[in-house]
């Protein structure tokens, strides 16, 4: 009687696993191509800034990755609202328009007017300053993990005036930056901090900073409304795969379709200055 009734347990997961090996097909809706903006004039400390490039793009189906999304043939240009100087930018012909003497001036108001497919586009925003990184340093004690690397950049926050930053951090052998939003509303005026870390992975011990690894950060002070922009699309990155997490929300950037505003575009218009440091880990 045991023999039997422990032939049919296993005879029944063996059913329940092979049940779950049913392919189901999805059906995803698809949304008409939209117009996507990667517009972010960013001007290095110490540089001229002359050269600066925008590229445009269609948006695609999700499983889709065959597609050439590049927009050729539109009309691109920034003008400084306060000067009224003109900078018309270059297609490339590879879905890229490129400028080799755009003129950054801190506090400018500057828009950015885009005309593809008949519709015009416009974006407005200040060229927003940054502080210079004073120093970097590593250490096991600034993070969260006291037994693996991390590295953290210092700076001092201009007194009596709303900062906002963005901050960009990408070891040479990764495919992506990670990207870190802060504000000063109750350290204004204070010298700031902000530490990088990666977590430890007991199967793969690269995964971690180790002697040797090289990574780059960028500083950017950005504006109250960009920085908002961004720390929505790092809290949607963040919660991505956790069970308890709101369902994403399509977020809009400053790019506004002045012929059709239903058709409106993805990404945004960003004025920046940044400043950046390479640390090689010791």
């Amino acid at each position: 009687m045991k023999k039997y009734i422990k032939l049919t347990a296993i005879l029944a997961l063996f059913i329940t696993f092979v049940a779950c090996d049913d392919k189901v097909d999805v059906d995803v809706p698809e949304a008409a191509p939209r117009l996507v903006i990667e517009a972010s004039l960013d001007w290095e400390k110490g540089t001229t800034g002359n050269n600066q490039t925008i590229k445009l793009s269609t948006s695609t189906p999700f499983f889709d990755t065959t597609q050439n999304t590049s927009v050729i043939g539109a009309s691109v240009k920034v003008t400084n609202n306060n000067s009224t100087a003109v900078y018309n930018f270059t297609d490339q012909n590879d879905g890229t328009y490129t400028i080799n003497n755009f003129v950054p001036v801190l506090n400018d108001s500057y828009t950015l007017e885009v005309i593809h497919d008949g519709e015009t586009y416009t974006a407005t925003e200040q060229l927003m300053s940054v502080t210079p990184i004073n120093s970097v340093e590593q250490s096991l004690e600034g993070g969260f993990d006291d037994e693996v690397l991390d590295v953290t950049i210092y700076f001092n926050d201009p007194a009596d005036v709303d900062n906002y930053y963005l901050f960009r951090n990408k070891e040479d052998v990764d495919l992506f930056a990670e990207l870190e939003t802060q504000s000063d509303e109750f350290t204004n005026g204070n010298e700031q901090e902000e530490f990088f870390e990666k977590e430890r992975d007991d199967e793969d011990p690269e995964a971690e900073y180790n002697p040797g690894d090289t990574v780059s950060i960028q500083l950017y002070g950005i504006s109250q409304r960009y920085y908002n922009y961004v720390s929505l699309l790092v809290e949607q990155y963040d919660s991505g795969g956790d069970p308890f997490s709101v369902t994403p929300a399509e977020i809009r950037g400053n790019c506004v379709n002045t012929t059709n505003e239903a058709n409106y575009a993805f990404g945004y218009f960003r004025v920046t200055e940044f400043d950046q440091v390479t640390y090689t880990f010791q």
